[in-house]
């Protein structure tokens, strides 16, 4: 029942005019203050006098706070502006007892308007003490009250910069915060052992089970501006191993308004935990790039190809041709093209495979810039169908690429992936192949012929992300192929990004490549989102290795052997300078290849493919036996 009631009465905010009230009240009292301490604590003023000034001092204590408004504020969130107008309000009110003074000095008033200096100065010192502390008082009063019956989750914030301040002073400000502070957490070993508000600064190496026992931690809020994220990873590793929960204080320009307020301190997403920072591409450029532009996207319903659609959907192109095989999802897309009111789009549903049916769309509507995201790209299943992953990976692209050059197309960017350098899989050769074939193009005709290379991206189809999401819903365990697997990551908006910068920054035969950061270790992000799914390792949801599927990488690169890079004016994305090839040579290949015939023999078809890239070594797959018997000829 008490409970019940104090509930209810913190959650009335007290009238305007009863804090005026209690704030006159409070300058009243220190006006007797002020006279017995002008005469050293004791009684040698006359009190008639006094009783009689006190009226004139309540209508000037009124007229001052009305002034400054300081009575509407909200006691219990008293903050630096309402000290500010309390101190403001005070020296207004001691200057018109000197004004008055003054007065009734020179027209001889009688001593009811008339105030020895030094109390003014002592009144106006009371006054400025006595308010603010009272104001205090309550605020700190209302918090007891309240953490009487709310349960706060003792926590300690990392990081005792600028923002970590910041984020003191926010969680210490709001009453409503269920946060109760009990120290902070420092990288710098000259703040560690010292004292912050009376708080203790710690090191993450003190943080253990004893520590989080003895101390009750429940959570650890980040708050530093722009960590790397790497160490970000690497603290939540440790911290999630304790059972620890883990907020992070969103970058300074996001916060409302400048201001930082509790509600906007998150918990850790595992976009956060991707080990490297997001890359934000701002080129103006762009806008003259696609400006009255015809541009087709194959594989226009997948991950890539879509988000590079929306992109686009940004600019004043002059129509936007958007092709795949994939009937459902393309119609998805068209739905909210639609819903979200997108222009001067077409949809085709088409197969890159097929050559007459590509080259009437070319015809139809003449694009001058050709995104071709479409492909085949899932490991084990391309390691069990070679044809299908060279008749849509070489031959599809071959098709597409071709045409571009036969109608005149400008630009040619084709998305390629990192499992193409040093290939261990069929898909990964097949785009290699693809790589190989786009450079032969180089200087033939008009279009300039641009590749983009680069990591997972998370969000899409067979990522690993969803798939832990929907293990962790049905209870578990998580499959990881293997302890040490490590893989680079990016979100689907930044690939698209890059594609797009990479059309403009092309002069054609480049492939671009760009930092990823560090390589995240899969068996540690599937703790991670266990722990961040509120669950426990390995007692909830346990995590097994199924063993490398076939041709599984446990690391991927993104430059080849004897490949080095150059940079371009953005400092995250690179231009692979590749070895030269025999252009004749490889394409004559490529084409038969491309040319395949749907009876021939895996065996055959993975052979011919290793013939054209050389670093192909199949790892983990029934195809090893070509590179014995290749050795076995050296």
């Amino acid at each position: 029942m008490l409970n019940e009631l104090l509930k209810k009465i913190t959650k009335r905010y007290a009238s305007k005019w009863l804090v005026l009230l209690f704030d006159v009240a409070i300058v009243i009292v220190t006006i007797f203050l002020a006279y017995f301490i002008r005469f050293n604590f004791r009684f040698d003023f006359d009190i008639i006098v006094v009783l009689k000034q006190v009226p004139f001092i309540f209508i000037a204590a009124v007229i001052s706070f009305l002034l400054v408004k300081s009575h509407k504020g909200i006691v219990r969130y008293t903050g630096f502006r309402d000290v500010v107008n309390i101190i403001i309000g005070a020296n207004i009110l001691a200057t018109i007892l000197l004004i008055v003074t003054y007065l009734g000095r020179k027209f001889n008033l009688e001593n009811t308007f008339t105030f020895s200096g030094s109390v003014i100065y002592i009144h106006l010192l009371l006054n400025i003490l006595f308010l603010i502390g009272f104001k205090f008082f309550v605020k700190s009063l209302y918090r007891n009250i309240v953490s009487d019956f709310e349960v706060k989750g003792k926590v300690l914030i990392y990081g005792v910069g600028n923002s970590g301040m910041i984020t003191y002073n926010a969680i210490t400000n709001d009453t409503r915060s269920n946060f109760q502070i009990i120290g902070f957490i420092d990288d710098d070993a000259k703040k560690v052992g010292k004292k912050i508000n009376l708080l203790n600064v710690y090191k993450l190496d003190q943080i253990d089970v004893d520590f989080v026992s003895k101390h009750d931690l429940t959570e650890v809020i980040i708050s530093i501006q722009n960590i790397d994220p790497a160490r970000l990873l690497e603290i939540t590793t440790k911290l999630f191993a304790l059972d620890i929960k883990v907020k992070i204080v969103p970058p300074v320009q996001n916060w409302i308004d400048g201001d930082l307020s509790v509600g906007q301190i998150k918990e850790v997403k595992i976009d956060d935990l991707l080990g490297r920072e997001p890359i934000n591409i701002s080129n103006p450029v762009l806008e003259d790039e696609y400006d009255n532009k015809i541009i087709l996207v194959t594989g226009a319903a997948g991950s890539i190809g879509s988000e590079i659609a929306h992109k686009l959907t940004q600019y004043n192109y002059k129509k936007l041709i958007l092709v795949d095989i994939a009937e459902s999802p393309l119609y998805d897309l068209e739905q909210e093209f639609k819903q979200n009111g997108v222009k001067k789009y077409e949809i085709q549903v088409a197969d890159i495979r097929d050559e007459d049916r590509m080259s009437i769309i070319f015809d139809k509507y003449k694009p001058k810039i050709v995104f071709h995201a479409a492909a085949y790209k899932h490991v084990p299943l391309m390691e069990n169908s070679p044809y299908e992953a060279v008749k849509v990976n070489i031959g599809g692209t071959r098709i597409v690429a071709d045409l571009s050059v036969t109608h005149g197309v400008n630009k040619f960017v084709f998305i390629s992936t990192d499992k193409a350098v040093n290939p261990t899989n069929v898909m990964g050769a097949t785009k290699r192949i693809a790589e190989l074939y786009v450079s032969c193009l180089k200087g033939k005709g008009q279009t300039k012929f641009i590749t983009t290379r680069f990591g997972n991206v998370l969000g899409s189809s067979g990522s690993v992300i969803p798939l832990f999401k929907r293990q962790i819903e049905t209870g578990g365990p998580l499959t990881v192929t293997h302890r040490d697997i490590t893989r680079y990551f990016m979100t689907i908006s930044e690939a698209s990004q890059l594609v797009l910068e990479a059309a403009t920054m092309g002069n054609g035969g480049e492939i671009f490549v760009f930092d990823m950061g560090k390589s995240v270790n899969i068996y540690d992000l599937a703790k991670n989102m266990i722990f961040l799914s509120g669950l426990k390792f390995p007692e909830d949801i346990d995590i097994k290795l199924t063993g490398l599927r076939p041709g599984e990488k446990i690391y991927e690169e993104l430059l080849a052997d004897g490949e080095r890079t150059t940079s371009t004016y953005h400092d995250k994305i690179m231009i692979a300078k590749t070895k030269a090839i025999d252009i004749f040579n490889i394409e004559s290949k490529i084409i038969d290849l491309s040319l395949i015939s749907s009876k021939s023999h895996n065996l055959d078809i993975v052979s011919r493919i290793k013939e054209i890239v050389p670093e192909y070594i199949s790892n983990n797959s029934k195809y090893e036996i070509l590179d014995s018997n290749k050795n076995l000829n050296l």
